[in-house]
């Protein structure tokens, strides 16, 4: 398993990743995944430019890495937040993921959260904020596994069921 910035060589895999949350009905989460890729370098370089900062109105400079399995398959995406703002510490925090919904159950998040964590430390985040749905076992045992450290419980206005809040040490 490996974490790579968005590239072309995997373009395939990665539409594919995406049509299959469509076909299934689910959220796009992260949000990065809404990106139209119908031109596909021009996306590259929307990610590539978010990460530095640029045409992000009203929200941060974000980066976001895709996690390739052995066979050279997009099987998931993270998004890192640069910083927090104040819709971030509701709802989101530092660090987004997902999982491509055949390739659940597979210990592709608690990878994929561990892979992003140095990438958080590198652009000086020392403890990552992590927002998720209580009943959304999956993504609470991964944040566990990565040592997370449950802050709070909350509703949160448009959201159903529970929110919980973690943050984790980017240290290794």
């Amino acid at each position: 398993m490996k974490l790579v910035t968005p590239r072309v060589e995997y373009q395939e895999s990665y539409i594919e990743m995406v049509r299959e949350f469509s076909e299934r009905e689910e959220a796009f989460v992260p949000f990065v995944l809404a990106e139209n890729y119908e031109d596909f370098s021009m996306m590259l370089d929307r990610l590539s430019a978010y990460s530095r900062g640029e045409e992000v109105p009203g929200f941060v400079a974000h980066s976001s890495f895709w996690l390739i399995d052995e066979n050279d398959q997009v099987v998931g995406c993270s998004n890192l937040r640069h910083e927090l703002n104040d819709g971030l510490l509701v709802l989101g925090g530092h660090i987004g993921y997902g999982i491509k919904p055949s390739e659940r159950k597979k210990g592709y998040a608690k990878r994929i959260l561990e892979l992003t964590l140095p990438k958080a430390k590198s652009i000086g985040i020392d403890k990552a904020l992590v927002t998720v749905n209580k009943a959304n076992l999956g993504s609470v045992k991964a944040i566990k596994y990565n040592k997370g450290i449950l802050e709070a419980e909350k509703e949160v206005s448009g959201q159903k069921g529970i929110v919980q809040y973690y943050w984790l040490n980017t240290c290794a």
